[in-house]
């Protein structure tokens, strides 16, 4: 009697190799470093605002990846 239910079975999905808010920050850091280049190469001093946002997106990406590997490792 109780083979008449089937169990729904979810296709295996390949886990991301990187968080995506990670790779969101991965891609704010290196946009905001190419502008910092770019607004001291003009003579600007608005580039360092740019420094300061790819020195903060940079330690995003690194505690996204890092809270999403601790996580991974503690569930098995």
């Amino acid at each position: 009697m109780g083979d008449t239910v089937r169990e729904r079975r979810r296709p295996r999905q390949e886990p991301t190799p990187m968080p995506r808010l990670a790779l969101y920050a991965v891609v704010v850091c290196v946009l905001a470093a190419a502008a910092a280049v770019v607004s001291f190469w003009q003579g600007s001093l608005i580039g360092i605002v740019w420094v300061l946002m790819a020195g903060l997106s940079s330690n995003m990406a690194w505690y996204y990846i890092r809270r999403d590997r601790m996580a991974r490792s503690s569930r098995g």
